[in-house]
């Protein structure tokens, strides 16, 4: 009788044990490895441009972020669009950065991302307002959203080619604005008949209300003629359209919310209406003309007769409009422009950023009957101001550069009203002035991403050669070596 050690019994259950141990081995190793690759693992970026890697500043921005933050996208891999496509390929990548760079932090300090097709998914996209969000980016915290457009995440060069991607730089900023303690707050001034955010009739401004608070501004009335002082928390004043001069008192509140407290005011003034802030207006260097702006151009004209602008200033306010092209279109307007007899004080820049064709002229008569046309000696003619802002850089007889106020002055209501601000031009030259007035978008330090390009050019000689390689000498060579393996193995 067999030993049992040499039993066949005994040999299958010792075989059985071996496999179970392999397993066993093979599952803690795997498991292991796993475990290794999620909590202590690294990543390279070989690229020459750091294409895959967020900047320092970014980093250490998102190390010390305390709120949850999610990111919407609501751009389509377009298969028939170029530009789209490589804005998806770019943001889809960079968001895996962010996403992964908040990878260790608790719950509550995380990024997440999730793309949303408006089309595909209404029901989804209506849940969070984004059914009218159309190739954007919707960051988000708590109640609080900025949109980003997709002209903000490139560089452009010469009008149309994308130069660099700066996607980085936009999406931080737009992560340490939903993130922050407070809201920058905007106060429309009322008591003057300026336009009201609330109507919602073609002159109302319920539009730019709505995308204000989009925005992740803090909106609230100021009637300065109750209240005789401007609140500590006003980040911008708007005063839109007035139909009715401000008193004395109420000028010097604004002339010293600007010079001694560093604040910001957008005044929209429209022709033909008596503002009572001329003072206030001289201060700065700046002049609204009492006037109506005509252009006979057709180039410059639409269809229904408002003027075209197109005329625009390298500024922060005009970065987006000039390399896009992108039109301003607006109705009745009056000239302003940087005032010549003004005694500006040291240390206030005063720029006209947006203005008509040179063939507009100035109409100073438009309250007399009869027909219109330019009268030398007496209108203005040229590229007529519709945008001129002014900012004091630094305080007089100091070599400082500081912030000190800033005001920017619009030759008309009309852009922003119900009727004209779906307009992407208007809404985007508004915006940007806002943002600029309470110096929302400030540079970081993040440098753009270059956009890489390569291109591939073969003679018809080099084209021959390379046809000739994959089509006889790879294969030729890959069957050489099969016939000098079977010759190997036969012998």
């Amino acid at each position: 009788m067999p030993h049992f050690a040499e039993s066949f019994r005994t040999a299958r259950w010792i075989r059985m044990i071996n496999l179970l141990l392999q397993a066993v081995l093979f599952l803690s190793l795997f498991g292991g490895l796993n475990y290794v690759a999620q909590n202590h693992f690294g990543r390279f970026d070989l690229t020459k441009s750091r294409r895959y890697s967020l900047s320092a500043e970014t980093r250490s921005y998102l190390d010390r972020l305390d709120k949850p933050v999610q990111i919407y996208v609501t751009f389509r891999d377009e298969k028939d669009d170029e530009e789209l496509a490589q804005a998806y390929a770019d943001l889809r990548g960079l968001l895996r950065e962010y996403v992964y760079a908040t990878r260790n932090n608790d719950e509550h300090r995380r990024i997440g991302v999730d793309f949303v097709d408006i089309y595909q998914n209404p029901k989804q996209a209506q849940a969070l307002g984004l059914e009218q969000a159309h190739n954007v980016v919707v960051v988000t915290s708590g109640e609080r959203r900025r949109l980003v457009t997709i002209d903000e995440l490139y560089r452009i060069k010469n009008k149309k080619t994308r130069e660099a991607f700066r996607g980085e730089a936009t999406l931080t900023a737009a992560i340490l604005d939903v993130t922050a303690s407070s809201r920058k707050k905007i106060y429309f001034v009322q008591g003057h008949g300026e336009a009201q955010p609330d109507d919602v009739s073609e002159r109302g401004l319920s539009q730019l209300r709505d995308a204000l608070r989009q925005r992740n501004y803090d909106l609230d009335a100021l009637d300065l003629t109750r209240t005789r002082k401007i609140p500590d928390d006003a980040a911008l004043l708007l005063i839109v359209g007035p139909t009715a001069r401000f008193q004395r008192f109420e000028e010097e509140l604004l002339r010293d919310y600007l010079q001694t407290r560093a604040g910001s005011i957008v005044l929209m003034l429209d022709p033909g209406k008596q503002h009572g802030l001329d003072v206030l207006l001289f201060d700065w260097g700046i002049i609204a003309y009492d006037d109506v702006i005509y252009d006979p151009s057709a180039a410059a004209s639409a269809e229904s007769g408002e003027i075209l602008i197109n005329h625009y200033t390298v500024h922060p306010i005009t970065q987006t409009l000039i390399p896009n092209q992108v039109y301003v279109l607006i109705g009745w307007a009056r000239t302003v422009a940087a005032d010549p007899g003004a005694p500006v004080e040291d240390g206030i820049k005063v720029q006209t950023l947006a203005a008509t064709s040179d063939s507009a002229w100035g109409e100073r008569g438009y309250r007399l009957p009869g027909p219109r046309q330019y009268t030398p000696g007496q209108d203005l003619r040229g590229n007529l101001g519709i945008l001129t802002v002014a900012e004091r850089v630094k305080p007089a007889n100091l070599p400082l550069s500081i912030p000190g106020g800033r005001l920017a002055v619009f030759g008309t209501s009309d852009l922003i009203t119900n009727n004209r601000i779906i307009t992407l031009g208007n809404l985007n030259l508004f915006l940007a002035t806002v943002n600029w007035a309470v110096d929302r978008d400030v540079d970081l330090n993040i440098p753009a991403r270059p956009i890489e390009r390569f291109q591939l050019a073969l003679s018809q000689e080099e084209l021959g050669r390379l046809r000739l390689g994959l089509l006889v000498v790879v294969p030729g060579a890959v069957a050489l070596l099969g016939l000098v393996v079977y010759w190997t193995r036969r012998s």
